[in-house]
């Protein structure tokens, strides 16, 4: 009980924080709410500070955009093209661009994939790769930067979660906020995070290998023939080696249940991954490892032989929903200590309830199914394994403990509010900074 009330205290303390940021707001124009000026991070500012919001525009031939776009609708292909990207005042001809994302981008159509066309491109999720036709461009080391795709206003909801991400000791990508424009539309709000890629991967994990797992894949073991493997897995750092990966997905499907019990540790980062599952139950992110994005990355490290599960992807933290304001999707006890209750889907009515991820590996593949996503064999055989679990309960503990009692939370969130608040509200309005902020803390609290 007292572990409860420690995590309300915190909790509270977010809201309370909020509204006097509001409030100054409200009375200082200089703070952002009374200003149609924004403070805009100039081009000496290093790229991933996020203590204030950047600019970020690109300028395109408006052919290679309509042709893009045409290309994914026939086909699915996301193609590149060239653009200028304009980054916090300084110039980067000749970048490439393309689109970027699965769930995030369809839902910014409506009912059908045609209506993309008629889609803003300052809405769209993007990619932008500064070297992909001029070797050596980069700025600040950064060469890739992604475009994500909102799920709120505000997009707090995935910055949050980022920086819980890295408070987990977990591998996590930059977020910085910035004013967004494209082919000279007006600015907008959006977040912006590093791509994982050799350099991301060195800094993050070591050196070794980095597999993308693709939406339309799963940890399946498809034999010994790499070709097998091109719409599941996709290399993103190291030299071209698919045999640790396909070694590891061949184990993890072919071992008994002794096996897997005895030996996992000699294949995976178990501690990691007991700490992946319990952060995204904690950020309530149901778009993980096991659902319908198959969000995840599988880093292999050469000198300890083993796999690492990396995050990707918590545009859907905090229940959000593709291109809306949240409102959540379920989940199996996002957000709550462990041994919370069950939930609801409110956005499908008489959906089943969503049990906590103590389930075993069946209630686990059930889960998968009324989430509207699939199963991960790694994560239904890891929780149906007792000593297995009780790493995962022991996470949930020390995360909810490190993150929410301690007030590590309410400072992160309150650091990004007042980001907003002081330079972005002539994008989003301070009071809706403030509901997004205060819905956050709620969820926290949960």
């Amino acid at each position: 009980m007292a572990h409860r009330i420690r995590t309300t205290v915190a909790v509270a303390a977010i809201t309370v924080t909020v509204g006097a940021l509001v409030s100054c707001s409200a009375s200082d124009p200089g703070a952002g709410a009374g200003s149609s000026v924004s403070t805009v991070a100039d081009a000496s500012a290093a790229l991933w500070d996020s203590s204030s919001v950047h600019s970020l525009s690109i300028e395109y031939d408006r052919d290679d955009y309509d042709a893009l776009i045409d290309a994914y609708l026939a086909t699915g292909e996301k193609e590149w093209i060239s653009a200028t990207v304009v980054i916090d005042g300084e110039t980067f001809e000749n970048a490439g661009l393309k689109l970027k994302g699965n769930s995030s981008l369809r839902g910014l159509s409506t009912d059908a994939d045609a209506e993309l066309s008629s889609q803003s491109p300052q809405d769209l999720p993007w990619i932008i790769r500064l070297d992909k036709y001029v070797d050596g461009q980069s700025l600040d080391g950064t060469t890739e930067l992604v475009v994500r795709g909102n799920s709120s206003e505000t997009a707090l909801n995935e910055a949050i979660a980022l920086d819980l991400l890295e408070a987990a000791g977990l591998a996590s990508e930059q977020a910085i906020a910035v004013r967004f424009s494209a082919g000279g539309s007006e600015e907008t709000l959006r977040l912006v995070i590093e791509n994982p890629d050799d350099a991301w991967m060195e800094r993050e994990l070591g050196t070794g290998l980095l597999y993308k797992a693709e939406a339309g894949g799963d940890y399946s073991y498809r034999g010994e023939d790499p070709d097998a493997y091109a719409d599941v897995f996709d290399q993103e750092g190291g030299d071209d080696d698919l045999a640790p990966l396909i070694s590891f997905l061949e184990w993890l499907n072919e071992s008994d249940d002794a096996e897997f019990a005895a030996d996992l540790d000699e294949h995976l980062d178990v501690e990691a991954f007991a700490t992946y599952l319990a952060f995204q139950d904690l950020v309530d992110n149901f778009d993980d490892i096991d659902g319908p994005g198959n969000n995840s990355y599988l880093y292999y490290d050469p000198d300890s032989g083993r796999m690492t599960v990396v995050n990707w992807d918590l545009n859907l933290a905090f229940g959000a929903s593709p291109g809306g304001a949240g409102g959540g999707r379920g989940g199996r006890g996002g957000g709550q200590p462990p041994g919370g209750g069950d939930r609801e889907r409110p956005d499908a009515p008489d959906a089943p309830d969503v049990p906590d991820r103590e389930a075993t590996a069946t209630q686990a593949t059930t889960v998968a199914a009324t989430r509207g996503g699939g199963s991960n064999v790694l994560s239904e055989r890891f929780l149906a394994d007792d000593d297995f679990r009780a790493l995962y309960e022991s996470a949930s503990e020390r995360l909810t403990a490190d993150l929410v009692a301690s007030g590590a939370a309410a400072d992160i969130l309150k650091a990004w509010t007042a980001t907003l608040l002081s330079d972005a509200a002539d994008l989003v309005p301070a009071d809706t900074i403030a509901e997004e902020a205060d819905a956050l803390a709620a969820k926290l609290g949960s």
